[in-house]
């Protein structure tokens, strides 16, 4: 099968097509003919060596898919061949097939192209993992998420806003502000023109945010903590701007912050089918009536052209999920 290989980390001008034997799943696996598979910021990160894939897990770029399967292992009894499916992966996406566990695989809800389904695992797998497990997101709270028209903050926007929340979003302009609006968010900030502490304090009325995903890090940490309400939680799930600040801790004591953060592939089989399970059942059903839907990147990228997905994804202009076509005629038989 073809795959995309990076033998020196570096530049996207590293990721070339490479060609290995055949996959077999293990036990509990299945063998996916991956139709797309979605771009991620970890991918650009493990391309560059500054995310090593863990122990035991595929080193080939790529943690999400949809596609046909095609093998199953002898546990598996949930799945068949034929069935089209999304999964979340533990690397190994960006290539013909992928194998990976079969309670991380979920039903291309209908209504959804395969190329949709294939930006699904990995964002709606971050954003339940953080904001409502680790961030315990409620009804009638205040949520900020900023990089709102990424893949991740398009999908927390409208997943946070389905459960009831009060939405506050930042991006980094006026277009962007406009999308994340149309997404279903109450207030967009352009952080390039306001101080987004600033405008969350006036639209709460001095209260803060109760929850905030922060994929930037840097010096928007401190200011997440003057932004936050009391019993905040600031959850961290990527560092743009850098893991390392200074800042005086004196506030989170005395507003009694909750400070966390997550990385959701070096989690065990079991945690991940856990979270599968929970979007399964209460957001797959908002998938299917079309109340939450991907915000997709307009651009068709095949497999081969990687190099210009994640050159685009490293551009800081990109609006809605990128995916890789791998064999999209998946999707005509698909119908």
């Amino acid at each position: 099968m073809h795959f995309i290989d990076v033998p020196t980390p570096g530049g996207s001008e590293q990721m070339v097509i490479a060609e290995c034997d055949a996959l077999t799943p293990t036990l509990s696996e299945v063998l996916i003919d991956v139709a797309y598979a979605g771009v991620n910021r970890p991918d650009v990160f493990q391309r560059m060596g500054a995310y090593p894939a863990p122990p035991g897990a595929s080193t080939i770029l790529g943690l999400e898919v949809s596609g046909r399967i095609s093998s199953v292992g002898a546990d598996v009894t949930q799945w068949q061949v034929g069935d089209v499916v999304c999964a979340l992966t533990n690397g190994g996406g960006y290539a013909e097939r992928v194998c990976v566990e079969a309670d991380h695989c979920l039903p291309v809800p209908s209504g959804l192209s395969l190329k949709e389904a294939a930006a699904l695992p990995e964002t709606m797998f971050t954003v339940w993992s953080n904001v409502f497990d680790r961030g315990r997101l409620a009804r009638g709270e205040t949520f900020l998420v900023h990089a709102g028209a990424s893949g991740i903050g398009s999908m927390a926007i409208q997943m946070a806003k389905a459960m009831g929340a009060r939405v506050i979003t930042t991006a980094s302009s006026r277009e962007k502000c406009d999308v994340c609006l149309k997404l279903g968010a109450d207030v967009a900030i352009n952080y390039n023109e306001q101080d987004f502490v600033a405008v969350v304090k006036e639209v709460t009325d001095g209260c803060g945010a109760d929850v905030i995903l922060d994929m930037v890090g840097g010096d928007y940490i401190p200011r997440n903590i003057s932004a936050a309400a009391i019993e905040g939680r600031i959850i961290s799930i990527a560092f743009l701007r850098g893991p390392q600040v200074e800042m005086n801790l004196m506030p989170v004591m005395l507003k009694r912050l909750t400070l966390t953060g997550s990385t959701l592939r070096p989690q065990s089989v079991a945690a991940t089918t856990r979270i599968a399970a929970y979007l399964r059942e209460d957001f797959w059903p908002l998938l299917e009536l079309g109340k939450i839907k991907p915000l997709m990147h307009p651009e068709n990228i095949d497999l081969a052209d990687a190099p210009v997905a994640h050159e685009l994804m490293e551009s800081n202009k990109l609006i809605g999920k990128l995916v890789l076509a791998v064999n999209p005629t998946l999707e005509l038989e698909n119908g």
